[in-house]
This record gives structure tokens, sequence and C-alpha cells, in this order.
């Protein structure tokens, strides 16, 4: 019985020195996992339409917390989340004031046509002819 540390597999390819190697297949290591903090506190404290902002924000310390613990595939997942609900959070905001912009230039560039409308109308003189 061999009782010698470490043990080596009999069936391991050897050598010539006689040590046993093992390869491993490790492929492209993936980058740390994101968690947009930063965003997630601009999107809280200016971009707050329906606690987004907030949401984004616990997500994204969540996220935080797993990439510290080491659980990189949760802290993806819950960064993954946090990104969509800033991404709302700034549509949210973005959206509503450029279409009352597109609105009220709009409205603007047809009253003003209206306005030289009834301002030719008003300017019309009439004789007395006209009345009879």
């Amino acid at each position: 019985m061999d009782t010698s540390y470490p043990r080596e597999d009999p069936r391991a390819p050897r050598k010539a020195d006689g040590a046993a190697h093992t390869a491993l297949a490790l492929g492209t290591p993936r980058p740390p996992p994101r968690d947009h903090l930063i965003w997630s506190v601009f999107s809280t404290l200016y971009l707050n339409l329906c606690c987004l902002g907030f949401l984004a924000l616990a997500y994204s310390i969540k996220a935080r917390d797993q990439k510290v613990a080491g659980d990189l595939e949760a802290a993806r997942r819950l960064g993954s989340r946090a990104k969509c609900y800033n991404i709302l959070a700034t549509m949210w905001t973005l959206v509503p004031p450029l279409l009352l912009l597109a609105l009220v230039v709009t409205g603007a560039l047809h009253l003003s046509r209206l306005a030289k409308d009834s301002a030719a109308f008003f300017s019309t003189k009439f004789d007395d002819s006209d009345y009879d």
C-alpha cells in the first residue's frame, strides 16, 4: 500500500522527469459584472419618475453586494435589471418634455399661419355698394 503524498494517477501521462501534468481549458475570462451604481444614483436624484430611479439604485446595490460575495452570475442578472430600470427612468424623464416641446413648436407654427390668414381677412376693404 502506497501512502506517499501527493498521490499520482498511474494512468496520467508523465514527463521525461516523471512528474504528472494536468491541463485546464479556461477559455477567455469574462469581464466583471457592471452594477451601474453612479447612473442609478443620478436616476434616483434627478430622474425619479414613478420611483424607477430608486428601483435601479436598489438593484445596483444588490448587484454590488453579489459581486463582492463572489456570485458573479447573480451580480450580472441584478446589474442587468438595474440597467433596464435606469433606461426606463431616463426615457420616462426625457421623452415627455421633448414631446411637449414638439407640440408647442407645432402649435406656434399653426397659430402663426392662422393669424396671417385672419389678418388678410380683416384687412379687406369693403365699399358701400357691397352692402346693397
